[in-house]
């Protein structure tokens, strides 16, 4: 009987051997017709052929889950993994539960890509990004790097789309670039995970953000219908009470003169610094003018330098204090479908949920 071999370089092809020396079959696929096989190969060569053709299939199948990964990979414009808007948060390792929750793992299985488009959890988003941009980048794990880069970058495109907050967003990238230039001048003290090119690269799209969101140029808008300044002063007045950031107010003031004269009213700083800050406070930062009447303009931006402002936000995350559970809370879906937005176990589920803010939602997971 002739010793048959294959040479696996070559998939397909079998070699046999005969008194005139070794000869190449045609393929497998092609040579097992009986009478149609040039090299009359026997019942082994059958056997080689199966085998070859489970080589060929691992090696398709490998071939197609690199190509998946690769694609996976790759895919900047999705958020990797998890799509739920809800976790488990506990500090330490139980019977029930192995390991326990971090910061990278919290921010990689929440929906922040769906909250982005949510105009009610915009700025809570980006409030959060800014606050891990100053001091828990470096916790945070090579795939929640990814997902933060990516939120981020839909954050920003968002803005150069609407021309919405873009002020916020410039506090963000300036407060990321200034931790990054830090980071990566320590980059021999493995600060940083991951390649310090990667890192180098990002700093250099933050960079390039940072100038389109300079260049960014309001489009005046033509209507002919009613305006801004159509309306009543006392609703003009009612407007500018809404806000609780004084450069807004600022830069409102910006837009007629009417608005201007509103925007220096001494009550309406006067509830704006009351609202933020303490009467202890007042009194270490008072600002008197040769009148003798307190400045309330100048004292606020002067508190806000060194006391932390109180946030409003549309909507935030809610922690279940029954169920240790962080998770967005849908409140237009709960009045539909008397969802709470997570599987919670209490009789009364609404008395367990706290809102958290992006600071709380960063000490969570401080162990």
């Amino acid at each position: 009987m002739p010793f048959l071999g294959q040479d696996w370089r070559s998939p397909g092809w079998s070699w046999i051997k005969t008194e005139d020396g070794w000869k190449r079959c045609e393929p497998w696929s092609k040579g097992l017709e009986g009478e149609n096989n040039r090299c009359g190969a026997s019942h082994g060569t059958i056997l080689n052929s199966e085998d070859e053709e489970i080589f060929n299939n691992e090696e398709h199948e490998y071939a197609s889950k690199k190509r998946k990964k690769d694609h996976f990979r790759n895919d900047r414009n999705t958020q990797c993994f998890y799509r739920e808007k809800w976790i488990y948060v506990h500090k330490e390792s139980t019977r029930e539960r192995h390991g326990y929750c971090t910061l990278g793992e919290a921010f990689n299985r929440l929906d922040f890509f769906s909250a982005v488009q949510d105009a009610r959890r915009f700025t809570y988003v980006a409030r959060l990004l800014q606050l891990i941009a100053k001091s828990q980048l470096t916790s945070l794990s090579g795939v929640a790097q990814k997902n933060y880069f990516n939120v981020l970058d839909k954050i920003v495109q968002k803005v150069l789309d609407d021309h919405q907050n873009p002020r916020l967003i410039k506090d963000l990238l300036q407060d990321l670039s200034s931790t990054l230039c830090i980071l990566i001048r320590g980059v021999g003290k493995s600060v940083l995970v991951g390649n310090i090119n990667i890192w180098v690269c990002r700093l250099e799209t933050i960079l390039n953000w940072q100038q389109q969101l300079q260049n960014l140029q309001m489009t005046e808008q033509v209507d002919s219908g009613l305006t801004l300044s159509d309306l009543p002063v006392h609703m003009l007045s009612n407007i500018l009470y809404r806000f609780s950031d004084g450069w807004d107010i600022v830069t409102l003031g910006q837009v007629t003169p009417t608005l201007s004269a509103l925007s220096e009213d001494r009550r309406l700083w006067k509830k704006l610094c009351q609202y933020h800050f303490g009467e202890k406070q007042f009194c270490r930062h008072l600002i008197l003018s040769e009148k003798g009447h307190i400045e309330w303009k100048l004292m606020y931006f002067a508190l806000q330098k060194h006391y932390p402002t109180k946030e409003q936000y549309g909507d935030t995350l809610h922690f279940c204090r029954h169920c240790s559970i962080l998770f967005w809370k849908d409140c237009r879906l709960a009045l539909l479908l008397e969802d709470s937005g997570h599987p919670c176990t209490a009789a009364d589920p609404d008395s367990c949920f706290t809102p958290v803010s992006p600071q709380h939602f960063i000490d969570l997971f401080k162990f």
